[in-house]
């Protein structure tokens, strides 16, 4: 694989993974229009292992407090007067993960995932939940903070997610929708959405890798190598990026892009 591929390909997985465009449905659409061979499941893998790193670097401070105060909260035995806000957030993430888990091993067990990655059904879905990303923004209350998640809240949130599981959806996007729906801020929908990254990005990387490992296919290191480290800087800069640009802008100038990308492709094809 060229540089030019590798350094393309990390830019669209790295920016398009925590802004609210779809990152699977424009990995679909770009060897479509381009007429490249499907990456691989090696180079999925750096890209996803790529935008991870980036969530994990960019959060660390957030995680190492969920994951301390989660551990003594586990180890102490329940207690009341542990459970704070980094222990419910925690909590949260898991219960917003679940229900992409669950859906998402059904339909791959069924072999339904396969059958929703056409051009028309990206298109279909990035104009719908465009949509979707106007309406909430517009009149969704944006008065409340993570300090509010509750465990309620994050499974719906999760519902979402679980959408997003069909390209062109957008699993930042759609997971933003819902905490806006909900009340929470543009920074505390967003900030919740690129957590919940972290787990789905993960099961999505080891899946990949199982798969790899399965069909003992020989791996591209210095492919992989740059795949990760381009996608890691793209994935980190457009993390910042989102959270400083929602201070003082909707999410108007993305829901403009997916609807005029969606109705491009349909005219194209």
């Amino acid at each position: 694989m060229s540089l030019v591929h590798i350094i393309i390909l990390s830019f669209i997985q790295g920016a398009t993974e925590f802004l609210p465009v779809s990152s699977s449905g424009h990995l679909v659409l770009l060897p479509y229009f381009f007429g490249w061979h499907n990456q691989g499941l090696e180079m999925d893998i750096a890209l996803h292992v790529g935008t991870l790193s980036a969530v994990v670097l960019y959060f660390w401070k957030d995680i190492w407090q969920m994951f301390t105060h989660f551990l003594y909260y586990c180890v102490k035995g329940f207690q009341t007067h542990d459970y704070n806000d980094h222990v419910r957030l925690a909590l949260s993430l898991i219960v917003a993960t679940l229900p992409a888990v669950m859906i998402g091993f059904t339909l791959k067990k069924m072999g339904l995932l396969g059958n929703v990655r056409q051009v028309k059904v990206i298109a279909t879905m990035g104009i719908i939940f465009a949509l979707v990303l106007f309406i909430t923004d517009q009149f969704g209350l944006k008065k409340r903070n993570l300090s509010n998640m509750t465990l309620g809240g994050a499974f719906l949130i999760g519902l979402g997610q679980a959408i997003a599981l069909i390209p062109g959806v957008s699993r930042s996007g759609i997971c933003m929708s819902a905490g806006l729906s909900l009340g929470f801020t543009r920074i505390a929908a967003a900030h919740f959405a690129f957590l919940m990254s972290i787990p789905s990005i993960l099961g999505a990387a080891i899946l990949t890798t199982y798969d790899v490992i399965k069909a003992g296919d020989p791996i591209p290191w210095s492919d992989i190598s740059l795949g990760i480290l381009f996608s890691t800087l793209v994935g980190f800069a457009a993390i910042h990026f989102m959270l400083r640009f929602l201070i003082r802008h909707s999410l108007n100038i993305f829901v403009i892009y997916r609807i005029l990308l969606g109705l491009a492709i349909w005219i194209i094809t």
